[in-house]
């Protein structure tokens, strides 16, 4: 063979090589991406089996105090038409008080215990190529109401072209609301205690395109206006049970991580003491290797089926 052959050949390896190579690692990074999830998911699948039934021997009783509540109200609204007007207020004007006390706080164990079992049962994803500048319209339509009742203004900034992306849209809808919520309550805290704010009116939902482990991704960041947050903080908002709100159940920001993370996607904050908090989701725009897929189709450890759990999320989410 002829000397130029065996340069061309040396010349097409030198071209070839750093593109086999960026490949090689963009596929091993994935890998090791897909192998994180899938120990994460085993590991996630271990808690809610172990809590099911656990979950389940708290709910029963809870169902009865709840059967048995209504029935006190019942008698306490007669006690009240068989006393006399000067009688009632003394008597049992503290029982009620009593009673809404012992109501609220059984309400709120309830939600406590659903809120467990959405984050820690196990989720079946029903993906499909959705439209996410229009999903992202529609929740804010949705969620508009909520928002102008604390005085907070939702500006779209829906520029991503093309928007789709494979995601469940009840579950995103739902990881989505949880940081809308997020945002728009602490805007409304920081007005009332007079912290340093970015001005805790408007609350920002945008959309863009970039690059995340060699793959091309659709941003969807969720940017407030309200008091931020120091790094240490930042650091804890994603571990169960961590809040800063009181009555707050911490686990909204775990839950909304999970559902990203399940679409094989990625969630970062950022964030600055006075100006406000930048929440950055990161979503595959193509369906994921099977191996994202772990998961057979399961319902929650407390046995309903996900898509349940997700309406019921954005029916308290509609009227807190």
């Amino acid at each position: 063979m002829s000397l130029a052959f065996w340069l061309g050949l040396a010349v097409g390896a030198a071209v070839v090589a750093p593109g086999l190579t960026w490949w090689q690692a963009r596929r091993l990074a994935r890998r090791r991406h897909l192998a994180q999830r899938h120990e994460a998911a085993e590991r996630l699948q271990e808690i809610g089996t172990l809590t099911g039934g656990l979950a389940h021997e708290i709910k029963n009783p809870l169902s009865t105090i709840g059967l048995n509540l209504q029935m006190l109200q019942e008698d306490i609204e007669a006690l009240e038409k068989n006393l006399p007007e000067d009688r009632r207020e003394p008597h049992v004007g503290r029982i009620r008080r009593r009673f809404d006390s012992l109501s609220r706080e059984s309400q709120r164990l309830r939600e406590i215990l659903d809120e467990f079992l959405r984050f820690a049962g196990r989720m079946n994803l029903e993906r499909e190529s959705t439209d996410v500048n229009r999903l992202l319209d529609d929740l804010a339509t949705f969620f508009e109401p909520q928002a102008e009742g604390a005085g907070v203004h939702i500006r779209r900034q829906l520029k991503a072209e093309p928007a789709a992306a494979p995601v469940d849209a009840g579950l995103l809808k739902q990881a989505l609301l949880n940081l809308m919520l997020n945002a728009t309550q602490a805007m409304s805290e920081a007005r009332k205690k007079d912290q340093d704010h970015g001005g805790c009116d408007e609350l920002i939902l945008k959309t863009a395109r970039g690059r995340g482990l060699g793959a091309d991704e659709l941003l969807i960041h969720v940017i407030d206006t309200g008091p931020g947050m120091d790094a240490e903080t930042a650091g804890k908002i994603f571990q169960p049970y961590f809040s800063t709100k009181r009555g707050g159940t911490g686990l909204g920001l775990p839950s909304a991580r999970r559902i990203v993370e399940e679409h094989g996607g990625r969630i970062d904050v950022h964030s600055e003491r006075g100006r406000g908090t930048d929440f950055t989701i990161g979503l595959p725009t193509e369906m994921p290797e099977a191996a994202d897929d772990t998961a057979a189709p399961e319902q929650s450890a407390d046995g309903r089926d996900s898509s349940a759990n997700s309406a019921a999320a954005a029916s308290r989410a509609s009227t807190a």
